[in-house]
């Protein structure tokens, strides 16, 4: 079991994760009692910069942080409404690279400034606020606060200034860094806090004899399982790690666990189909012979294709959820190869298809749009606003697919029943995780809602829309685009990851017409969403729609292996293509995976962009790793660090640090 123990106690207390079904567990706990904290004092001189002021075309607060401090400082943030400085979450947007804690505070990596001398952010606020409150983190045990408390800068007293409002801050002398045993007495404590509060809830409502059994049964295990986590403190010494510090504690160890449904951070993802993998009745089988293959060239995690039976045979058009007898093989075939590939250490995402379902059955106007098998949704189960199958649910939160009647996810019994279908998919089939397709098509809210009732390893979503073009010609800043992929992604809460569809559309037209210069953008970052939020980025190149038979998007010919070259060397989760892995390419993936194993490049990995010319583009990632692309030259920088040269292919070198 996985401990998060925060010692901060700015809304940050952390609860039991929930699973899919409540599992009741008899344990005796023995020794159970409180101990007083132990504390390492360290002497730091560093400080905080924060500047107020009011945008006067939106009226908004604009609020803007930086530090010295370096590496990856994370603010842990909220807002509040008067003196009392109680901590709220405020409205949506917000910035890049930010997610929702338990619903109690905000968190937000701040960016490093170029040149890398400290980090900052840019923070938009409502008016209606009186302040900001916050504290910093630098790692899992330590948090930075003012002189014991939260930071606070009032917000209202900046209406009255014309121009910025700035305080700078020295950051107190002392940094409380907790050891394990800070940390778990913190955590500890705020499990005893949470069970009390459950004993009093049911032995009051006990007296009122106001609640259902099932409602006493699920405090009651409740109590047990915060029980079992206090206890488990006591009996571990092994630390913990989350995504937040992607530090590298010890050389030969990557962090066990970051965060759920985006994985570690070093995940490599292999695409295990093509369009016309299931024309053989039997791909599940076949890949299956295939797993100790797969495993063996580093791959760590295998995207599935859709299980469910289909109106269409590659999956993508399902009818009966719980159906598991596809094109690709039936339920026990399926079975078998999840177990197969658990067996050599990978984990197994289902393509999960939430956004539509065909019909079994029409209405009185003819319209297809009765479903049946075990869900067996009417026509409420429908949006209202596609024309093409008069449903009388509400409108669709996002754009429509015209091809199938679009699920309207803002009905309860439909959210109901689709977290269940997920959880038998979990316990049942053995899924890790899910690719979801068309994402666009509901809002990420949802989502988020059908992650955390199915707490996966790592989930991915499908966000596919056009890059701006001007005149037919691509756009060298691709904001917008990314942008709102960004927002999905936040929407979601930032539970899920999204496929870089930004990165994919540059590197076509970086590749193919020798404009390296695109792949830097406008601040010397990639110009993709790896570039604003790399853990949340799943790069790729090529995929059963935009490549295989299908072509809808097909990379530029003969230049496949530069795109590798930068995804497998850069931050980000790189998904390699089933059909690429088994072809003539192979050596040159292998070999590629080799490096960026052996150097352990992660999702959050660093980048320095040192080119990006009109034929050359080069790289250095966690000062371990050079590479270029393009016909131009480069060579890596001699001096303190030597290079030695590792692969090349056509129009791509990569070096390592010796």
């Amino acid at each position: 079991m996985i401990l998060k123990a925060d010692t901060s106690q700015s809304g940050i207390q952390d609860s039991s994760s929930e699973s899919c079904e409540l599992k009741q567990e008899n344990k005796h706990l023995e020794g159970f009692y409180e101990e007083l904290p132990i504390v390492k004092e360290i002497i730091i001189e560093n400080t905080v910069s924060v500047s107020v002021r009011k945008c006067p075309e939106t009226a908004k607060t604009l609020l803007n942080l930086e530090t010295d401090l370096t590496g990856d400082v994370v603010v842990h943030w909220g807002v509040c409404r008067d003196d009392s400085k109680n901590w709220e979450i405020p409205a949506e947007p917000y910035p890049p690279e930010t997610i929702v804690f338990k619903n109690k505070a905000l968190r937000t990596l701040l960016q490093p400034k170029e040149g890398g001398k400290g980090c900052s952010r840019l923070f938009t606020l409502d008016e209606e606020f009186a302040g900001f409150l916050f504290v910093l983190k630098l790692n899992e045990n330590t948090w930075l606060k003012c002189m014991e408390n939260d930071f606070y800068i009032p917000l209202t007293s900046s209406s009255c200034l014309p121009a910025e409002s700035v305080q700078e801050m020295l950051i107190p002398g002392k940094a409380e860094e907790a050891t394990q045993e800070v940390s778990q007495t913190a955590y500890t404590a705020g499990i005893i806090k949470e069970i009390r509060n459950l004993v009093s809830d049911f032995s009051s409502d006990i007296s009122r004899k106001t609640k259902s059994k099932e409602a006493q049964k699920s405090i009651l295990l409740e109590i047990e399982k915060l029980a079992a986590e206090a206890y488990s403190i006591f009996r571990t010494t092994a630390p913990t790690f989350f995504e937040e510090a992607a530090v590298e504690l010890e050389e030969s160890k990557p962090p066990a666990k970051i965060s759920p449904g985006t994985g570690t951070g070093f995940e490599i993802l292999c695409q295990g189909f093509n369009w016309e993998s299931h024309k053989s009745g039997r791909w599940y089988m076949e890949l299956k012979e295939k797993a100790t293959e797969l495993s063996s060239l580093g791959f760590s995690v295998i995207w599935l294709p859709p299980p469910t039976e289909s109106v269409s045979p590659e999956g993508y058009m399902p009818r009966d959820l719980y159906n598991l007898s596809s094109r690709y093989g039936n339920i026990d075939e399926l079975k078998d190869v999840v177990n197969k590939f658990h067996d050599v250490g990978m984990k197994i995402l289902g393509d999960v298809v939430l956004n539509h379902r065909c019909a079994h059955y029409q209405n009185q106007n003819g319209v297809w749009n009765i479903f049946g098998g075990r869900l067996n949704w009417d026509d409420r189960a429908v949006v209202a606003d596609d024309p093409h199958f008069q449903g009388q649910g509400n409108k669709s939160s996002g754009d429509n697919f015209h091809a199938a009647p679009n699920i309207d996810h803002s009905q309860d019994f439909v959210r109901k029943d689709i977290k269940e279908w997920l959880c038998w998919l979990r316990n049942e089939i053995g899924y890790d995780g899910w690719r979801l397709d068309f994402v666009r098509g509901f809002w990420g809210g949802y989502v988020k809602d059908y992650l955390e009732a199915t707490e996966p390893y790592f989930a991915v979503g499908e966000y596919w829309d056009s890059l701006s073009y001007t005149y037919g010609e691509m756009d060298h800043n691709q904001d917008a685009h990314r942008q709102r992929i960004i927002d999905w992604i936040n929407a979601a809460s930032g539970t899920a990851g999204a496929f870089d569809v930004t990165t994919k559309g540059i590197l076509h037209s970086a590749l193919d017409r020798c404009e390296y210069w695109r792949l830097s953008d406008e601040k010397g970052k990639p110009p993709g969403v790896v570039g604003w939020w790399p853990s949340r980025a799943v790069t790729f190149i090529e995929n059963h729609d935009t490549g295989s038979t299908q072509g809808h998007w097909r990379f530029p010919g003969g230049r496949e292996m530069q795109g590798y070259a930068y995804i497998l060397t850069h931050p980000g989760t790189p998904s390699v293509f089933y059909d690429h892995i088994f072809s003539h390419y192979r050596q040159e993936i292998e070999a590629l995976l080799s490096v960026r194993k052996r150097n352990k490049i992660h999702c959050r990995s660093r980048v320095e962009i040192v080119k990006a010319e009109r034929d050359v583009y080069a790289a250095i990632i966690d000062e371990k790793v050079a590479m270029k692309l393009g016909p131009g030259h480069y060579e890596p920088p001699s001096g303190s660090q030597n290079w030695s040269f590792v692969t090349e292919g056509r129009d791509y070198k990569v070096w390592e640090a010796a």
